[in-house]
C-alpha cells in the first residue's frame, strides 16, 4: 500500500506540472460529480472470541461523488465510496472448534462540508472535508464443525452491521476549467479500527 500511496499523492503534481505551462486557469464554481479509485485498510479489533478474530488488512477502494463548490472557500459533497472486502485466515481453535476463515466488506455513504485553502494560485487547491457518514460492515465467519469430541458439518455466521460515525479527509487538486483530478484521504471514525482509503479521482464541474 506504501507504494500505490505515493503513486497516488504524486498525481496531482505532475498534473499541476503540466497545466502551469498553460497559462492562467478557469476556476468555476458550481455543480460537479466524478468517481476515483484506490488503496484502503479495513480492520478489526476482533471482540469476539477473546480478540482472535482481530485483523488489519487492505484492499481496492472506488467511490463516486458529486458536489458544488458555490463559493471559492466553501463547499459541499455527498459520496459513496466502497472500502472493498478483505479475507482473514486466522486458524485457531475455540471451545474445541476449528475457525478457519473470515472476510468483511465495508461500504459507506457520506456527507462533507468542504473548506479549501485560499491560495493565489488557480490550478492548484488544498482542502479539508468533515461530515456524518453511514457505514455498513458485512463479517462471515466459518468453522469446520469439528469440536474434540465430534465432527458435524461446516458451519458459518454472518454479522451485518449498520452505524453512523463522523467522517473526515483532506485533499489536494489540480484543474483545468471544468475538470479537476485529485489525490484523497479519507476515514471514518468508528468504535473498532477506522476503515480509511487513499484515492485518486477525476471530476467534471458542469
Amino acid at each position: 500500500m506504501k507504494k500505490l500511496s505515493a503513486g497516488l499523492v504524486a498525481l496531482p503534481w505532475i498534473g499541476a506540472a503540466s497545466i502551469a505551462a498553460a497559462g492562467p486557469l478557469d476556476n468555476p464554481a458550481g455543480f460537479y460529480f466524478g468517481a476515483g479509485v484506490g488503496a484502503s485498510n479495513i480492520g478489526s479489533y476482533g471482540d469476539g472470541y477473546d480478540g482472535y478474530y482481530a485483523y488489519n488488512n487492505d484492499a481496492t477502494a472506488w467511490k463516486l461523488i458529486a458536489g458544488v463548490r458555490p463559493i471559492a472557500p466553501v463547499g459541499a459533497e455527498v459520496e459513496y465510496i466502497d472500502f472493498g472486502r478483505v479475507n482473514d485466515d486466522p486458524n485457531f481453535a475455540y471451545d474445541g472448534y476449528q475457525f478457519n476463515g473470515q472476510s468483511t466488506a465495508s461500504k459507506a455513504a457520506a456527507v462533507f462540508a468542504v473548506g479549501y485553502l485560499p491560495l493565489p494560485i488557480p490550478f492548484l487547491d488544498f482542502y479539508g472535508k468533515a461530515g456524518v457518514a453511514r457505514l455498513q460492515q458485512d463479517t462471515k465467519s466459518y468453522y469446520d464443525g469439528c469440536s474434540l469430541i465430534a465432527c458435524s458439518a461446516p458451519g458459518a455466521y454472518r454479522v451485518d452491521s449498520w452505524s453512523t460515525n463522523f467522517a473526515y479527509g483532506v485533499g489536494v487538486q489540480t484543474k483545468w476549467l471544468g475538470l479537476a483530478v485529485r489525490a484523497e484521504y479519507e476515514r471514518i471514525d468508528t468504535s473498532g479500527r477506522d476503515p480509511d482509503a487513499l484515492t485518486a479521482s477525476v471530476t467534471w464541474t458542469f
